[in-house]
């Protein structure tokens, strides 16, 4: 958007519609910055940067543009998507002259400085909103294969962590099923030993009983 309007030819005969706003309480000097960066710009694009500007005039230009759009829908019939700010300028005003009491009695002057706001818009030649259009359409082309690809990669990423949680379950699974089988052959174990004890402990029976045996004869 920028670069069409920065090409913009003022050869060229446009409609344009106008809007002042006489006896602003700021100097020219601070509006000038602020008029400066919606220069040539469209409409919509002005409004989104008086919008987020943090100077204090800024509300005043916008006010000032918003009167130029509705003089431009209502006296000539053109749609604010066809508009842009042509030309925007602040001239000086009258200076409202102040003092300040300082002291031994003296006194300084206070300058109040005002100024006065014009904003001109103008109407877009055919062939400049053919190429906005096309512009916009290769923008949003842009943006929705930015967004495919985003998806893309978060399908991707999803699946790497489908995939990643169903191998941790199977080596989850690995493992239970190992402790299982070494409890079981533990289990094997202290059953064996429990049954060598015992035969042991019938061994030692049996040989006390036959020495029993063997005294009393």
């Amino acid at each position: 958007m920028a670069s069409v309007g920065a090409s913009l030819s003022r050869n060229v005969d446009r409609e344009s519609t106008k809007s002042v706003v006489r006896y602003v309480r700021v100097s020219a000097h601070k509006a000038r910055p602020v008029l400066n960066q919606i220069r040539n710009l469209s409409v919509a694009r002005a409004e989104e940067i008086l919008a987020f500007s943090e100077r204090s005039v800024s509300e005043v230009i916008s006010n000032c543009l918003n009167s130029a759009i509705a003089n431009a829908g209502n006296n000539n019939g053109i749609p604010r998507e066809e508009l842009f700010v042509s030309e925007c300028f602040a001239d000086e005003g009258p200076t409202l002259k102040r003092f300040r009491p300082r002291a031994r009695g003296r006194a300084t002057s206070i300058f109040k400085r005002t100024c006065h706001l014009t904003v001109v818009v103008s109407r877009y030649t055919e062939e400049e909103i053919e190429s906005l259009q096309a512009h916009a359409e290769l923008k949003g082309h842009r943006n929705n294969f930015e967004a495919g690809e985003e998806l893309v990669e978060e399908d991707q990423s999803k699946e790497a962590k489908s995939k990643k949680k169903k191998s941790r379950s199977s080596k989850e699974e690995v493992l239970e099923e190992e402790v299982l089988e070494e409890e079981a052959e533990e289990a094997l174990e202290e059953e064996v030993l429990e049954e060598e004890a015992v035969e042991e402990e019938v061994l030692e029976e049996e040989v006390l009983e036959e020495q029993n045996e063997k005294e009393a004869n």
